[in-house]
């Protein structure tokens, strides 16, 4: 079939779930215009900022929008593009808008707390402890895993001939190992994230403090990432991965207490460009390409193969795209920066729903251009090699290149290049913003568990440096893989509690609740079950006992949130916003 039809179809499903479907959850939900937000009533020029629009919705697809919309389809296309365009399309409107904009409007309501704040709420002091102790654990593993990649991906490199380039290329440094020339592409990576960090407070200053307009933001902010990959490409910076891994972390100890404004916001603003353009560089790609007669040469249908290698196609296809369709982690971000920062009521469908939805459109454009322009047998042979770890980031960059390189004249190597920029300079976006987060979910927790709190303990050194240590130990140890596996079915099922949580506390509002009640049960019915299947068919048979603990502990965890809930649903009405 025509790449063509398969963008379209999306473009125009996207469109009138935005008009109409999101349109009618802001009425439910109860949208008022004038309504003063968090980030207005508090403002403390820290964390609660009142924020232009433009800079908010970027500051939030950056972090929700790292490399989960591209791996996860690269994995899941092994089902056949049928199955995954379908989950990518509709799970994005039906569960994964509504999950994250639910959770935005939910926090807003509350002052700006989180998710777990607002559990509490709902669900009382058991439900809060539920919650936040899951969250700030799947923070940690999220942030843990996030670093090491991040100091992997800041030192990656890939063999020339993959990329398309020969011997005696300028384009990439290179070095020689095992024989084998390979082009040096962490280190562009790494010196563009390094520039844009730098620039960023200046444009922070520029936008929040001289206020200058919003097409100059834009301006400034395509220049700086110009400016970063002209450098980057001209000096490429090498550090060991353990270095990488010491200093990030010194980084973001200091830049989750600094004010958003001066580093978070301008640099997701930045970032968030190479996103805008290598999105805009696939479109056109694949409108020239439709044009020119290019077709999805993936099979439609893969159901087979796909379960063989990874499962029943349900849960486990609804579990490996998370980003893209629906994933958890992206109510900690609604809920603990994006709501601090929202100007006004009526903003929170853009930013939620409209920003979710435009992920979708990323795994959308990630499916299509891997099931036309990579050969289906290459898709194997890197993503899912006999006796090997598999490299989607390796295939998408690929695609990408050869998208580039047949539809616009763009060297193969110079796109895929570009295509790996866009995974590797959002990895540290994403963490840098996780242990933000952890901050405040731990300042919430002492909070409850402690009601006279020690002041220590309310300190931004204690909190954050907690946050940061427990991130690199268990990078630094890699713990986190013992559990990793299971990762998938954790963040599906943080998603489904958030989902239960807003949907007791809109009862409880007397407000309506069918749209966020039916995605929650299909997501509780989708872990658990999938928890179950790889707990009898492979973790016990396997005698995996450290998984065996983790699956049993998320299984009494869902069941008995779930148990709560229904609970909460024979007390009356009352008013909670």
């Amino acid at each position: 079939m025509n790449v063509l039809v398969y963008l379209l179809v999306a473009l125009v499903a996207y469109l009138i779930a935005f008009h109409f479907y999101g349109r009618f959850i802001a009425r439910s939900l109860g949208e008022t215009a004038g309504r003063k937000t968090p980030a207005v009533k508090i403002n403390d020029g820290k964390d609660f900022v009142p924020t232009r629009p433009s800079v908010l919705f970027a500051h939030h697809y950056a972090t929700i929008a790292g490399a989960g919309p591209i791996v996860g389809p690269v994995l899941g296309i092994l089902y056949g593009i049928g199955p995954a365009w379908l989950w990518v399309v509709f799970g994005a409107i039906f569960f994964g808008a509504v999950h994250d904009f639910s959770a935005l409007f939910a926090s807003i309501r509350e002052d700006g707390n989180s998710v777990a704040e607002i559990a509490k709420k709902s669900l009382g002091p058991t439900g809060f402890l539920l919650f936040i102790t899951f969250t700030i654990i799947l923070i940690v593993l999220v942030a843990a895993a996030f670093l090491s990649l991040t100091a992997i991906s800041l030192t990656s490199l890939y063999p020339l001939e993959k990329l398309g380039l020969q011997d005696g290329q300028t384009l990439l440094r290179t070095i020689v190992k095992g024989g084998q020339t390979y082009g040096v592409i962490g280190g562009i990576a790494s010196s563009s994230v390094i520039v844009i960090t730098a620039l960023a407070p200046l444009l922070g200053f520029l936008v929040t403090k001289r206020r200058i307009s919003t097409p100059l933001a834009f301006v400034l902010a395509a220049g700086i990432c110009t400016f970063s990959i002209w450098i980057a490409f001209d000096h490429p910076l090498t550090l060991a991965p353990l270095a990488w891994m010491i200093v990030i972390s010194i980084y973001t100890f200091f830049s989750c207490e600094a004010p958003v404004w001066l580093i978070l916001q301008p640099r997701d603003f930045v970032n968030v460009q190479i996103l805008y353009a290598g999105m805009a560089a696939m479109i056109v790609g694949v409108v020239i390409g439709g044009f020119q007669g290019l077709t999805v040469t993936a099979p439609l249908s893969n159901i087979a193969v796909g379960t063989s290698k990874m499962g029943p196609v349900w849960p486990f296809l609804f579990i490996i795209i998370a980003c893209g369709a629906i994933s958890g982690f992206h109510s900690l971000v609604s809920s603990g920066t994006s709501s601090k920062q929202l100007a006004k009521e009526s903003q929170a469908v853009t930013v939620g729903f409209g920003g979710m939805l435009l992920e979708s459109l990323l795994a959308v454009l990630v499916l299509v251009i891997v099931g036309s322009s990579l050969n289906f047998g290459e898709y194997m042979a890197i993503v899912w090699p006999e006796g090997a770890r598999g490299n989607p980031i390796l295939a998408f960059a690929l695609s990408m290149g050869h998208l580039m390189n047949s539809t616009m004249g763009i060297s193969t190597a110079f796109g895929s290049v570009m295509g790996i920029l866009i995974i590797e300079g959002f990895l540290i976006t994403t963490l840098d913003s996780a242990v933000r987060l952890n901050r405040y979910l731990f300042e919430e927790l002492w909070k409850t568990l402690l009601p006279k709190t020690p002041r220590f303990m309310k300190s931004f050194w204690f909190n954050s440096g907690l946050a940061v240590i427990l991130m690199f130990s268990i990078a630094y140890s890699g713990g986190y893989k013992a559990i990793w596996p299971v990762f998938g079915a954790t963040n599906q099922l943080l998603a489904a509690m958030t989902l239960i949580v807003v949907t007791v506390w809109l009862h409880r509002s007397g407000k309506k609740y069918w749209f966020t009640m039916i995605p929650a049960i299909l997501m509780v019915s989708t872990t658990i079950f999938a928890l179950v299947y790889k707990l009898f068919s492979e973790y016990i048979p396997d005698s995996k006992y450290i998984l065996v603990a983790t699956d049993i502990l998320l299984l009494v965890l869902a069941l008995r949130v779930v148990l709560l809930s229904i609970t909460k649903f024979n007390r009356p009405v009352e008013s909670l916003s």
